[in-house]
Protein backbone atom coordinates (compact mmCIF):
# COMPACT_ATOMS: atom_id res chain seq x y z
CA UNK A 1 0.00 0.00 0.00
CA UNK A 2 1.28 3.49 -0.83
CA UNK A 3 1.49 6.28 1.70
CA UNK A 4 2.39 9.94 1.57
CA UNK A 5 3.96 11.76 4.49
CA UNK A 6 3.89 15.55 4.61
CA UNK A 7 6.11 16.88 7.38
CA UNK A 8 6.32 20.58 8.20
CA UNK A 9 9.42 21.91 9.96
CA UNK A 10 9.28 24.16 12.98
CA UNK A 11 10.08 27.77 12.07
CA UNK A 12 13.76 28.73 12.08
CA UNK A 13 14.97 25.11 12.21
CA UNK A 14 17.01 24.98 9.00
CA UNK A 15 20.24 24.39 10.96
CA UNK A 16 18.61 21.51 12.85
CA UNK A 17 17.50 20.00 9.52
CA UNK A 18 20.92 20.32 7.94
CA UNK A 19 22.76 18.82 10.92
CA UNK A 20 20.50 15.74 10.90
CA UNK A 21 20.33 15.43 7.11
CA UNK A 22 22.99 12.69 6.67
CA UNK A 23 21.16 10.42 9.15
CA UNK A 24 17.81 11.27 7.53
CA UNK A 25 19.11 10.36 4.06
CA UNK A 26 20.52 7.07 5.35
CA UNK A 27 17.16 6.31 6.99
CA UNK A 28 15.34 6.91 3.72
CA UNK A 29 17.82 4.86 1.71
CA UNK A 30 17.37 1.92 4.12
CA UNK A 31 13.71 1.72 2.97
CA UNK A 32 15.04 0.38 -0.34
CA UNK A 33 12.60 -0.05 -3.21
CA UNK A 34 9.67 0.74 -0.90
CA UNK A 35 10.76 4.39 -1.01
CA UNK A 36 9.21 5.85 -4.17
CA UNK A 37 10.25 9.50 -3.84
CA UNK A 38 11.30 11.98 -1.21
CA UNK A 39 12.42 15.57 -1.04
CA UNK A 40 12.09 18.81 0.85
CA UNK A 41 9.32 21.31 0.50
CA UNK A 42 10.66 24.86 0.34
CA UNK A 43 9.81 28.43 1.10
CA UNK A 44 8.73 30.72 -1.76
CA UNK A 45 12.37 31.17 -2.81
CA UNK A 46 12.39 27.55 -4.01
CA UNK A 47 15.60 26.87 -2.10
CA UNK A 48 15.13 27.09 1.68
CA UNK A 49 13.81 23.78 3.03
CA UNK A 50 10.80 23.93 5.34
CA UNK A 51 9.47 20.37 5.36
CA UNK A 52 9.49 16.97 3.70
CA UNK A 53 7.30 15.08 1.26
CA UNK A 54 7.81 11.31 1.19
CA UNK A 55 6.00 8.69 -0.90
CA UNK A 56 6.57 5.10 0.21
CA UNK A 57 5.10 1.64 0.52
CA UNK A 58 4.24 0.01 3.82
CA UNK A 59 1.95 -2.70 5.20
CA UNK A 60 -0.73 -0.47 6.69
CA UNK A 61 -1.26 2.98 8.19
CA UNK A 62 0.07 1.99 11.62
CA UNK A 63 3.29 0.67 10.10
CA UNK A 64 3.64 3.80 7.93
CA UNK A 65 3.18 6.11 10.91
CA UNK A 66 5.66 4.07 12.96
CA UNK A 67 8.24 4.25 10.18
CA UNK A 68 7.93 8.03 9.85
CA UNK A 69 8.19 8.37 13.65
CA UNK A 70 11.60 6.69 13.38
CA UNK A 71 12.96 9.34 11.01
CA UNK A 72 16.08 11.00 12.49
CA UNK A 73 14.41 14.35 11.80
CA UNK A 74 11.72 13.36 14.30
CA UNK A 75 14.43 12.42 16.82
CA UNK A 76 15.85 15.95 16.71
CA UNK A 77 12.35 17.43 17.09
CA UNK A 78 12.45 19.13 13.67
CA UNK A 79 8.81 18.70 12.75
CA UNK A 80 5.98 21.02 13.74
CA UNK A 81 3.47 18.63 12.18
CA UNK A 82 3.40 15.27 10.43
CA UNK A 83 0.54 13.96 8.30
CA UNK A 84 0.63 10.38 6.98
CA UNK A 85 -2.15 9.27 4.64
CA UNK A 86 -2.78 6.38 2.27
CA UNK A 87 -2.24 7.50 -1.33
CA UNK A 88 -3.39 6.13 -4.66
CA UNK A 89 -1.62 6.87 -7.94
CA UNK A 90 -4.14 8.11 -10.53
CA UNK A 91 -2.53 10.33 -13.16
CA UNK A 92 0.98 10.96 -14.40
CA UNK A 93 4.14 8.95 -14.91
CA UNK A 94 4.10 5.49 -13.44
CA UNK A 95 5.79 4.72 -10.18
Amino acid sequence: MLFIAHCTDKPDHVEVRMSARPDHVAFLQAKGDALKLAGPTTTADGETPNGSLILFEDEDLAAAEAWIAGDPYAAVDLFESVIVKPWKHAIGGGL
